[in-house]
């Protein structure tokens, strides 16, 4: 039964969730429409174009992958809106992060169960390039 107080956690625990979420999606959305308009973001992507045409992306995509990788999915997604990717690219670039995001904090928690991360962290950005070439190829 919904009661006053069980109401109340619920939006004071939402509200807490949506700040956590804002405070890293919205500077990262800022920055990224910010280089847009700067040569850096098209430097950016005429240098990594090859690798992310072999995955169907485009250059610029390769930043939402680094930040998704290094930093957490919500930085990946506050890089993407930006973009203007179509549907085909952002299902590429959602598969390769699932497979690879939050490497370095996913990598610490696995080091303290006693998992190999230099294994770990390779099989999950393998992982995830292969999945953008499967998704690329049948999409």
């Amino acid at each position: 039964m919904l009661t006053v107080s069980t109401f109340t956690r619920g939006l004071r625990n939402g509200l807490r969730i949506t700040w956590e979420l804002g405070v890293v999606i919205v500077p990262v959305y800022i920055a990224v429409t910010i280089l847009k308009y700067t040569p850096a973001l098209n430097w950016i992507a005429e240098l990594m174009k090859p690798v992310m045409h072999i995955v169907g992306l485009p250059g610029e995509a390769s930043l939402p992958l680094v930040l998704g990788a290094f930093l957490n999915i919500y930085a990946a997604i506050g890089a993407v809106l930006p973009l203007a990717m179509n549907t085909k690219e952002i299902t590429i670039i959602a598969a390769m992060l699932l497979l690879a995001h939050s490497l370095p904090l996913e990598g610490i928690v696995s080091k303290k169960s006693g998992a190999k991360v230099s294994t770990l962290i390779i099989t999950r950005l393998i992982s995830a390039f292969g999945a953008g070439l499967l998704f690329n190829y049948f999409l």
